[in-house]
């Protein structure tokens, strides 16, 4: 986290000042706004979160709740959604208070005995490293406060209109704000008071229910599977001795239980197979009672036994799985001509069965999809064409998501004896393992991604899939840290230029040439997409990594464009530079050439393209689709701040007598 570059802050660094829409922000939903976020779920969340931290941007999000959700039906947290965690700077906390999954145990009927079970096999949850983040477990209300807290303490200060029901709304493309949205008060003293309100977008994140997604005209298309699941949040003693550890059980004649301990050492969630349902009477499975829940849950588990002390949430569902015929408000026939202007996501488009843990997880990476869009397309950095990708992209995922999802939850409920191999459920939980995990998802060549034609130069960094993580030894402080975390979600595009094989010079190399190129030419993206006036890094986050070790980095000999130069003191920061050290070499772990690389990754963490270090015109190319040149901001150039440099030492940096 970087601090004291705009002047010395003696608070806590994560709540940044209001600025923008966010100084004395209206406690009443005005009239008119940028974007109406209607739902406060993991997809919704996000977006707020994300959308507060541009001010410039009038963002509201209603919920029709009277505040915020106490208890959660989703827990699962995958390693890709942690990973968004620390975009957002909060992964620690969440990991800190949560379960920590390490292993699936396999249980089946016992050979010797098959009306008992008996563990059958372990399986690790990540033998193969595909994140340093782990697989955890926690309530979604959790996840839902961290993510609105960071809308609170961003600088557009969004706090969640509570008690507001979204009605309807029509949408007049051509309209200066197309949207017309009808919402109705649901506590308070203006309870049951209509109003219309207009938006120049709409963004429904509210649930499989959702009114947006009606009012798109766009329906959930599938089908229920006929299979009953009760599913049990419950305190319990019991002499099952992995309790504390998610299990797969699967009993001789009784049925199964998926098994997931959750946070806090004494709760644990028990999915409990209630068999076929009738396709008549589908409805009769929703009344079982939750003590036959736990009469069922105890036969599976024959011959130990669950004495529940207290049930905290309980439900009974039908697995179904079902898909929308739309992510926005575009027709088919116009995708690609009309930009959208009302989007839905999460459990608005996609419904599946709860066991592999994608709800939440899926519905997160929705939300950090579209929320950069907007946010680039708002502040006049992005054509509005740019915001056709979220559907084009996250419709995909959604329809592998419910593929996979089919095949798992068929498997959870298939008996023992209709498995023609019984080690099936481990193979296949380890096989597609990397899907669950949220790391399968790889975008198609786009506006915004490049194809593989230079795939070689970096094995490690697929294009179209998210940024794996490296340890590096950053040179300001010779720490090692992983070049990952210091993605933020700040809207920023990365550009990591991994250099050739020759040391750090201001000239004469590959690196220091497309280094003078990118900072000083005015056909590169970079002098030709970032506002004067402002830091030198305000639109590409670009950092250097170095094949040599530490020690034998000199930081005088880096090229400028590696040191970008903030306002408004006109400092220069040291930190953006890397190298080997330690016995940690990205360059050999991630596979990248030694005669080097630039790898491009997009503002939600997905690698949009690699490149060799002389691609000047394929970066120019590229970034001219979806981006565009600014205004001039008229701010001041850092190299003219001396003089305001020299006063605020004077007035600001120096202590007082009264502090």
């Amino acid at each position: 986290m970087q601090i004291h570059h705009r002047g010395y802050e003696s608070g806590d660094p994560r709540v940044k000042p209001a600025a923008g829409h966010g100084i004395d922000r209206p406690t009443e939903l005005p009239d008119e706004m940028d974007v109406l976020i209607v739902g406060t779920g993991p997809a919704a969340a996000v977006v707020t979160a994300q959308l507060s931290r541009f001010p410039s941007i009038n963002a509201r999000a209603i919920e029709l709740r009277p505040g915020r959700l106490a208890v959660g039906q989703a827990d699962g947290i995958q390693a890709r959604s942690v990973e968004t965690f620390q975009a957002f700077g909060f992964a620690n906390e969440v990991i800190d208070e949560a379960y920590r999954n390490v292993e699936m145990c396999f249980w089946k009927p016992d050979p010797e005995e098959p009306t008992r079970i008996a563990r059958a096999s372990r399986a690790p949850d990540d033998a193969t490293g595909m994140s340093e983040f782990p697989h955890i477990y926690v309530n979604q209300s959790r996840i839902l406060d961290y993510f609105l807290r960071d809308a609170v303490r961003a600088p557009g200060r969004i706090v969640p209109d509570y008690g507001i029901e979204f009605l309807d709304a029509t949408i007049d493309p051509d309209a200066d704000l197309p949207v017309t949205a009808r919402i109705r008060y649901c506590a308070g003293p203006r309870e049951g008071e209509e109003r219309t309100v207009r938006a120049k977008y709409l963004v429904g994140g509210d649930g499989a229910r959702s009114s947006v997604r009606k009012a798109l005209g766009h329906k959930l298309q599938g089908a229920a599977s006929l299979h009953a699941w009760g599913v049990i949040d419950v305190m319990a003693n019991t002499d099952f001795p992995d309790i504390q550890v998610k299990c797969s059980v699967q009993s001789h004649d009784q049925g199964n239980i998926l098994l997931i301990p959750r946070e806090g050492e004494y709760l644990v969630r028990i999915y409990v197979d209630l068999g076929e349902t009738d396709e008549h009477d589908a409805g009769k499975v929703r009344q079982t009672p939750v003590e036959e829940i736990i009469a069922k849950a105890n036969r599976i588990l024959h011959p130990y036994t669950l004495d529940v002390k207290a049930v905290s949430w309980w439900s009974v569902y039908e697995v179904a799985h079902r898909i929308t015929d739309g992510f926005d408000d575009v027709p088919a026939e116009l995708a690609g001509v009309r930009a959208p202007h009302a989007f839905i996501m999460g459990d608005a488009c996609h419904t599946h069965s709860a066991k592999a843990g994608q709800g939440m997880n899926v519905s997160i990476q929705d939300g950090f999809n579209l929320g950069w869009k907007l946010a680039a397309v708002l502040e006049g950095r992005a054509p509005e064409s740019l915001l056709s990708t979220y559907a084009a992209e996250r419709q995909v995922v959604a329809q592998d998501l419910i593929d996979f999802d089919k095949e798992w939850s068929t498997l959870m409920a298939k008996p023992v004896d209709e498995w023609d191999d019984p080690n099936e459920l481990e193979a296949y939980y380890l096989k597609t393992i990397e899907f669950p995990a949220g790391f399968m998802t790889q975008y198609a060549e786009s506006m915004i991604t490049l194809g593989d034609e230079h795939q070689e130069l970096a094995k490690g960094y697929p294009v179209g899939k998210r940024f794996k993580s490296a340890e590096v030894i950053r040179r300001a402080d010779n720490r090692w840290r992983h070049l990952g975390h210091t993605h933020e979600a700040d809207g920023r595009w990365r550009v990591y230029v991994f250099a050739d094989a020759a040391a750090p010079a201001r000239a004469g190399t590959p690196t220091a040439d497309f280094a003078t190129w990118w900072a000083t030419d005015p056909a590169s993206p970079r002098v030709r997409y970032t506002p004067t006036g402002g830091d030198e890094d305000a639109v590409f986050d670009t950092k250097v990594i170095y094949q040599q070790d530490y020690t034998e980095i000199d930081p005088n000999a880096v090229p400028d464009a590696f040191r970008p130069v903030k306002v408004p003191y006109g400092l220069i920061d040291i930190n953006q530079v890397f190298s080997a050290g330690h016995g940690r070499d990205i360059h050999r772990e991630r596979e990248i050439s030694r005669d080097g690389a630039i790898v491009i990754v997009r503002p939600d963490m997905y690698v949009a393209g690699v490149l060799p270090l002389t691609a000047r015109d394929e970066l120019t190319a590229f970034f001219a689709q979806h981006m565009l040149e600014p205004a001039d901001t008229g701010a001041t150039p850092a190299a003219e701040l001396d003089v305001e440099v020299e006063i605020a030492e004077k007035t600001q940096l120096i202590p007082t007598e009264n502090g």
